[in-house]
C-alpha cells in the first residue's frame, strides 16, 4: 500500500496535486519499494530555509530536502519539503514552467529517500538518469547544465 499525504503551504503556483502524487507513487513502485507512507510539502523560502538551518545546518533556503524516517524490506517512511518560491524563481532560467520544475524536485527527493545520491560524479550520473527517465513520463525534457543548476 502506497500513502502520499500533500500538504500545499503556498499559493504561488497552481499546481496539479494529484499529478504529484502519482509521480511519487509510480517512482516508489518502479524503484521496488513495495509500501511507502510518504508526505509532501510543498513550503515558500522562508520554512524551507529554517528546515534547512534546523535539520542540515545550512544558513540559505534551498529547493528540495527530503527525510527518511524508516526503511525496511517491507515498508519506506520519509518526507519530502519544496519550495515553490526557488520553483518560480529557478525555472525560467532553464525554460519551462515553476509548475515544471517543482515536479523535479519531488523526482529528486524521492529518488533521494530510495537511496540515489548525488554527492558524487557517477551516483550523480544515474540520479540524473532516472529524474530524466521520470520526467519523460510526464511528457518533459530536462537538459542539465551542472554549472548552472543549483546544486541539491
Amino acid at each position: 500500500m502506497f500513502v502520499v499525504e500533500i500538504s500545499n503551504r503556498q499559493n504561488l503556483i497552481d499546481l496539479d496535486l494529484q499529478q504529484i502524487e502519482t509521480l511519487a507513487i509510480r517512482i516508489l513502485k518502479e524503484e521496488g519499494i513495495p509500501s511507502a507512507q510518504l508526505s509532501i510539502a510543498i513550503v515558500d523560502d522562508v520554512t524551507i530555509h529554517e528546515l534547512n538551518r534546523q535539520y542540515l545546518n545550512h544558513d540559505y533556503p534551498t529547493d528540495v530536502l527530503s527525510f527518511l524516517s524508516h526503511v525496511d524490506s517491507e515498508k519506506l517512511e520519509g518526507e519530502v519539503v519544496v519550495s515553490a518560491e526557488t520553483a518560480g524563481h529557478v525555472a525560467e532560467h532553464f525554460g519551462w514552467t515553476a509548475a515544471n520544475e517543482l515536479l523535479l524536485y519531488v523526482v529528486h527527493g524521492v529518488l533521494h529517500l530510495v537511496g540515489y545520491d548525488d554527492s558524487q560524479h557517477e551516483p550523480r550520473q544515474e540520479m540524473r538518469s532516472r529524474e530524466k527517465f521520470y520526467l519523460a513520463q510526464e511528457n518533459l525534457v530536462i537538459s542539465y547544465d551542472e554549472q548552472e543548476r543549483v546544486k541539491r
